[in-house]
């Protein structure tokens, strides 16, 4: 399964891809908002940090005016970063046309806010790159979050769809572990959940146990 942080804070980015574990960054505007910094100073930077796709949101709400604003976003970015873009086209009748049109056109799309396997499947049957179920919005209204991965990923497997299934939403680190069990294609994490996944208390006691014993042995 693969990796992608969902965040973009730059310096949670940098630090985190230093561990030589991603593969890829989810962003949306409130992410974008929270960083304090211009939108091209940031996604200028997370394509030099990432070598992966990359998704970038949009804010149109028709079909045409998504599709322009798409290609607005492809053009601000080199060229040699153009094959990582992913743009975020959000689960609604003018969303599938965009993400139509837009496939057509190559270029690659993660259809967001998607809340039920018809929907998924739906995303699909229009071309997208990519589909993000969001899990713990689920969970926080009362439903189980994960069925909807194991619906998605028994019916894509059914039918050899493509379409990768990115498990968003994340909050905390037995969603990932689910995600991977049930064979989600990535889940996209935010920074503190891939900290809180890194850690154990028996980690910490055995190094903490291994140094003590090398102090003896120095002496």
């Amino acid at each position: 399964m693969k990796i992608f942080i969902d965040t973009a804070d730059l310096q949670e980015i940098k630090e985190i891809a230093s561990w030589g574990i991603l593969d890829g960054v989810t962003t949306n505007p409130t992410l974008l908002a929270k960083s304090g910094r211009s939108f091209q100073e940031v996604i200028d930077t997370i394509f030099d940090l990432v070598d992966g796709p990359i998704s970038l949101e949009v804010l149109s709400e028709k079909s045409d005016e998504m599709i322009k604003e798409a290609k607005g976003i492809v053009a601000k970015i080199p060229q040699k970063y153009q094959k990582n873009i992913a743009i975020k086209i959000p689960m609604t009748p003018e969303g599938l046309k965009a993400v139509k049109t837009l496939c057509k056109d190559g270029i690659k799309t993660n259809v967001t806010l998607i809340f039920s396997a018809n929907q998924a499947l739906l995303a699909a049957k229009a071309g997208a790159t990519f589909v993000s179920p969001f899990i713990g919005r689920l969970d926080d209204n009362g439903q189980e979050g994960m069925k909807i991965i194991e619906e998605i990923m028994e019916i894509f497997c059914n039918y050899d769809i493509e379409t990768e299934v990115i498990v968003a939403s994340i909050r905390h680190p037995i969603h990932v572990i689910d995600a991977a069990r049930l064979g989600a294609d990535i889940a996209t994490i935010p920074p503190d959940v891939i900290r809180k996944m890194i850690k154990h208390p028996l980690t910490d006691a055995g190094i903490k146990s291994f140094l003590k014993d090398w102090e003896k042995v120095k002496k």
